[in-house]
């Protein structure tokens, strides 16, 4: 085990991971940033609600600006994982896939995984940006178009209404049993035009970069101009836990004023703490979270 014990840790390299890497290596912090490869944000195709790119910006190619930028101020970052986070005292022992650090601080900037719909060959569909996952992001997108929401429950059914802000052609694709959604909630999807599809899914029909159809059984094809995924998310939240970290009613990490958890000491920021799952929030909460730790160090704290 290392005698070496840093400032911070941040663990997660998407926008709020590398936002506090930018901001404590401008605060001269003796940090590491360790990136598991696997931010949300790289799948952004083109981002159109980010500020400062009027024509938007792809995931990758914000995430590998971000990186640069960091770097340009002495940032350490490393590819790898980080496998169990324990509080010690006055620190944390990280056990990582290259061994063994202790920090001061943790920042943990891990993420969601998106719920994955239950079609047979949605990960190249996915992989290749056909199915979206956010509405707020992308919804101006898809004015005017015809537009399925996949969906099990009321909560997904309320994405759907949301979407005819932009456009009257929506369709809730339900895939979960009869019961999870209310009779309530199929009365304002029949009041905002809205019809629904309950037959089970059998395959996606991919044509020229979109998605062509989806194939229903007993059924004919539906055709769609896009086709978005309401099917939640799963919080990366497992560190936290065994670090014994508090969650909200939402599953998701609770958080003082600052992005500090209910352990001190162990901060969050992004898509793991509730809010909007958006980039923007995500590298607010980071700033937060980086700031807050250097004025404690450097008072001691």
């Amino acid at each position: 085990m290392t005698d070496k014990i840093y400032d911070c840790v941040v663990v997660g390299g998407g926008p709020a991971g590398l936002t506090a890497a930018i901001y404590l290596a401008r605060f001269r912090r003796d940090f590491l940033l360790i990136d598991g490869g696997a931010s949300r944000a790289s799948w952004i195709p083109v981002s159109h609600n980010y500020p400062g790119y009027p024509a938007g910006i792809k995931g990758k190619t914000l995430l590998r600006r971000m990186r640069i930028q960091a770097a340009r101020y002495g940032a350490e970052i490393r590819d790898g994982r980080v496998n169990a986070l324990f509080p010690e005292e006055d620190a944390f022992r990280l056990e990582t896939s290259e061994g063994e650090l202790l920090a001061r601080k943790v920042i943990l900037a891990t993420g969601v995984v998106d719920n994955a719909p239950p079609i047979p060959g949605v990960e190249e569909a996915v992989s290749q940006g056909l199915i979206r996952v956010c509405p707020i992001c992308d919804g101006f997108e898809v004015t005017d178009k015809r537009v399925g929401i996949i969906g099990e429950d009321d909560h997904s059914a309320n994405e759907a209404i949301f979407i005819t802000t932009y456009t009257d052609q929506v369709t809730l694709i339900h895939v979960g049993p009869p019961e999870s959604l209310s009779d309530d909630m199929r009365t304002k999807l029949e009041a905002r035009g809205i019809g629904v599809v309950e037959a089970p899914m059998e395959s996606v029909v991919l044509d020229n970069g979109r998605i062509a159809a989806l194939c229903f059984a007993g059924g004919r094809p539906q055709e769609f101009d896009t086709v978005y995924s309401a099917l939640g998310v799963t919080p990366r939240t497992s560190l936290a836990i065994d670090a014994g970290a508090r969650l909200d009613e939402s599953g998701r990490l609770y958080v003082g004023d600052h992005q500090e958890t209910s352990v001190p000491g162990l901060y969050a920021a992004g898509d793991v703490v509730r809010g909007l799952n958006q980039i923007t929030t995500a590298e607010g909460e980071a700033a937060l979270a980086a700031t807050d730790i250097h004025n404690k160090l450097r008072n001691g704290g």
